[in-house]
This record gives C-alpha cells, structure tokens and sequence, in this order.
C-alpha cells in the first residue's frame, strides 16, 4: 500500500453546511428584525459586536455543539458559518462574556420576557398543559448563588437549583429561572408562575403538572382560588397519614397486569377542605420497572412489601384511570431536561456573575425552542430526536461556497441517497408561516 501523502486547499470548508437550514427557517421568521427591537443591552464600544449578531451567533455555537463559553470557538474560524448568517467578523468567547455581563435582574427580566411572548405568540395554540420542575445543576468554583444545598449526586458540593416550566403539548420551555443552590423546590414557586403565564400571552393553563417537591397547601390554594382557576396534578409526599391512607385501603380497580387504582379523599388538619387523591399500586414480580414508593414502617410491612405506590392529588373531575393517564405525560419533562443539560451545555454555561449566568441560560432556553420549532416544522415525522440526533443527521455536513455570477451557492458533501431528503428539508424550511400551527 502506497505510503499516504497530505496537501491544503485554500477553500474555506466547513463540517457545519446543514446549518443552511435552520439560517433559511430564521430568516423566514425574520429573527434578526426581532432580536433589533428587543432590549439587547447595548455596545459601549463602536468597535464591538452588535448585541443581534451576539446573541444569534451564541445560539448558532451552541447548535454547532458549544457547551462552554470558550467552545463557541468553534464557530469563529469558520468563514462558510459567517456567510450563511452574512455577519462581516466573527466574535470570540471573551466578547459572549462581556455580552452576558451586562445583564442584570432586571434587563434579564424585560430581554426575556420580550423574547419568550414574541416566540409564544406566534404559536397557533391556545389551551395547554405546563409541566414544573426544578433540576440541581452542580458547580465546582465560587460562582454567584453556587451553595450547598440537596444535591443527590454530588452531595456535599455546591450548586445552582433552577426553576424551569415546560410546554408539554409542543415540547417547548416557558420558563427559567436561576435560584442559589440552597433554595427549596416551592421557593418563589408562585411569582414563577405567575412569570410564566405572562411569557404564555393569550394563552389558557388547561393543565398544570408537578412531581411531589410541589406539594403545598399554599400552591395548590392558590390554583384553587386564582382568579381564573387552574386544573392541577401534583404527586403526594409519603407523609405518614398519607401513608397510612394508602395501607387501609381495601378497594383497588386492576387496570392492567399488576397495575390497580383506587381513589379516596384526604383533609390535612391545616386544610380548610378535603382534597381527592388518586392511588396507585404496582406489583414489583410483574413490573419491576414501576415507579413509586413502598410502604415502610409498618408491623405487618410484608403485606405492602411487593407493590410500589403512587398518589396524586387532584381538583380535576375526570375519572381516576384518566388522571392518572394525564399525569404520566409529565415524565417527558425529564428528558427536555437532560437534553437542555446534555445537549445544550445547560450544565456548563456558567459565569462569576449570577445575572450573567442567568442570562445565558436564558439564551439556551431559546436555542432550545427554536431547535423544537425546527424539529417540528422542517425536520417533521413522528420521532423527536435528540439535539445530538439533529446536529449528526442534518447540520453536519461538509460544504464549502463558490460564487456564479451574482450568485452564492453552498456546495454540499452528501451521498445521492439522502440529497432529495435534504432538498425536502430546504423546501420546508423556506415554507414556515407564523404564527405556526403546532401538531399534537
């Protein structure tokens, strides 16, 4: 075999050629017009980046694969992703990091809210279903808000303990916010949700969903009494009465194979009215993977020792096999959360300054729901994938421009088998109107 040799080219190639798709589905939202009449804050520099190019170009890193502030290198160098976005100079990551300074609690509140109604608005929906959770995202330096508080997997080290919402129906975030790594899960919970309903304009909460960290008198007082009332399902804390309500109770309806629910009623002495429960019982020898919770700290405990139970408390009035069908779509908000974490860089963008740290996050969220935009409206089909499906299948691809005349062309790398897939993917991307109309 013939000894292998290296030559250069001095054509300007680049592994990202599909992000051609997503820059037409952009323009066609007319993305740089809105982020000019959102509240940036602004350059002190006549030499700085204009705070539109900033803000897409981060987005644009992140996409490419970014997962710190020094990784959004990636992109700088790359003269074919400065002609696609048609920027005149590329910034490096210190210019993100003076960018996501300038932000403060407040200018995070205006930029983002701005942000999350424009891109809400033009979603052709109105009535949906919001998930709440909150996440542990842990820190290894002396950042701003980073305290040790619960961390499950890192015990003992400090952390960050955001809020997020999520549109479950569209995949898509409504919300986030930075707390320090000590704050409980309910901390602040109400004004975040009032946040959020003001993010969703024009839009009804048919539904509201939590895990347990959220069972609260408080919480669930207030969606009763809210001055337009929201349907809830939150998931119970074993707290011993709850427990023993689960241990007496004698009528259980199979659903299915090692499966059964029941459904009672349940006043706390601190309760002005007895709220409904919905119980769930598994078999653990039929269903090894259910989820839920034995009974403990019973005499006669080998009689609960083979199910794992689940409660959920409820003002809906559907019935029991329902609310608990209802709530089981909730668990699709632990995978937007890894993806945003482990796809997005969630874990990793993190600055000194708490706002900036804030801000920047913010800016993923928004990556976030464009990308989902984009999954649905382009890409299509039943799968969602992943980011790193996405960034492998579509914006991967070697291209390089050649001029014709007048013209700019993007040469594309691709095999013949997928160039009329990606042809249908440019025709689609050139096709979104808003406001979208989202598929259920």
């Amino acid at each position: 075999m013939k000894e292998l040799k290296i030559e250069f080219t001095n054509k300007e190639i680049t592994p990202w050629g599909g992000m051609v798709l997503i820059n037409k589905m952009l323009e066609k939202m007319d993305i740089k017009s809105v982020l000019k009449q959102c509240p940036l804050p602004s350059q002190g520099s006549n030499r700085g980046y204009n705070p539109e190019q900033l803000f897409l170009n981060f987005m644009v890193g992140v996409w490419c694969g970014a997962n710190n502030i020094e990784q959004l290198e990636v992109t700088r160098q790359d003269e074919v992703i400065r002609q696609i976005f048609k920027w005149d100079k590329m910034p490096g990551h210190r210019s993100f990091q003076r960018f996501f300074n300038k932000f403060d609690h407040v200018k995070n509140q205006h930029v983002f809210t701005f942000l999350y109604q424009w891109f809400f608005s033009n979603l052709a929906f109105t009535n949906f279903t919001v998930d709440f959770d909150s996440t542990i995202i842990t820190r290894y330096g002396e950042q701003q808000g980073a305290k040790r508080g619960y961390n499950p997997r890192k015990r003992g080290r400090k952390s960050h303990h955001p809020l997020m919402a999520f549109v479950a129906d569209c995949r898509m975030i409504a919300n986030f916010w930075l707390r320090p790594g000590d704050s409980g899960t309910t901390n602040n919970f109400l004004s975040f949700l009032e946040d959020t309903l003001e993010k969703l304009p024009g839009k009804e909460v048919g539904l509201l969903r939590a895990d347990s960290g959220f069972y609260s008198h408080e919480i669930m007082t207030y969606l009763e009494k809210r001055w337009q009332k929201i349907n809830y399902i939150i998931a119970v804390k074993f707290y011993m009465p709850i427990k023993r309500i689960l241990a007496s109770q004698r009528v259980w309806l199979k659903l299915g194979d090692g499966i059964e629910i029941a459904e009672t009623t349940y006043q706390s002495p601190e309760w002005d009215q007895p709220r409904r429960i919905v119980l769930v019982r598994q078999e653990i020898s039929k269903r090894p993977k259910a989820a839920g919770r034995q009974l403990k700290l019973f005499e006669d405990e080998y009689l609960y020792k083979n199910y794992r139970y689940s409660c959920f408390i409820t003002n809906l009035t559907l019935p029991s096999r329902l609310v608990y069908d209802l709530y089981r779509g909730r668990a699709d908000a632990e995978n937007r959360i890894k993806e945003v974490k482990y796809d997005f860089g969630a874990e990793s963008f993190n600055s000194n300054n708490f706002w900036a740290t804030e801000a920047a996050l913010n800016t993923v969220m928004i990556a976030y729901n464009i990308m989902s935009l984009f999954r649905q409206a382009v890409i299509g089909g039943k799968v969602q994938h992943f980011m790193k499906t996405i960034r492998y299948k579509v914006f991967a691809v070697g291209a390089y421009i050649v001029k014709d005349g007048n013209s700019t062309i993007l040469k594309l790398s691709m095999e013949m088998k997928r160039r009329e897939w990606v042809k249908g993917l440019w025709a689609s991307s050139g096709m979104i109107h808003l406001p979208y109309e989202i598929q259920y």
